[in-house]
Formats: C-alpha cells, sequence, structure tokens
C-alpha cells in the first residue's frame, strides 16, 4: 500500500488538472505560452500518474481495470471479475 501522503497529493493533482483543463486549452489554442506559464505546474494532465485505485501502487498498473496487477490478481482469484480465471492447460 501506497503511503496516504503520496495518495493525497495524486488526487490534489487530479483536481487541479481538472479545475484548470479549460483555461489551459484556452490558452494553448492562442499560443499563449507566457500565461500558460504562470498557472500552477500541478494542473498540467502531464504531472499525473496512473495508480491503482484500491492500493495506489504506481507500478504494474493495468490501464483497463483501473487496478495494479497485485490487485486484480486477488480479484480474479476470488471471482470478484466476471468472465476472468487463472489460465490452466
Amino acid at each position: 500500500m501506497a503511503k496516504t501522503s503520496i495518495i493525497a497529493r495524486q488526487k490534489k493533482r487530479e483536481k487541479m488538472v481538472e479545475q484548470y483543463a479549460a483555461k489551459r486549452e484556452e490558452l494553448k489554442k492562442a499560443g499563449d505560452y507566457a500565461a500558460l506559464d504562470k498557472l500552477p505546474k500541478n494542473s498540467s494532465k502531464v504531472r499525473l500518474k496512473n495508480r491503482c485505485q484500491l492500493s495506489g501502487r504506481p507500478k504494474g498498473y493495468v490501464r483497463y481495470f483501473g487496478i495494479s496487477r497485485v490487485a486484480l490478481r486477488d480479484m480474479a482469484l476470488n471471482g470478484k471479475i466476471p468472465g476472468l480465471k487463472k489460465a490452466s492447460w
């Protein structure tokens, strides 16, 4: 499990990206890079990191499910993801 401070920081960035999205898009279309540079750095979408929704783990992220490989395996073995099961041949 990731530290709660790291998860909180990520959530703060997500809110900030959403808050400034329209303004950033408007400034990009206008080509006003000086004004764009004055916006908070954390309002840039590039600074977001894919993290597991359950544990906050940054590595092994499975985009389709939005969780890490570890959480995906646990949920699949417990039968919590319909249609997904461990391969055996």
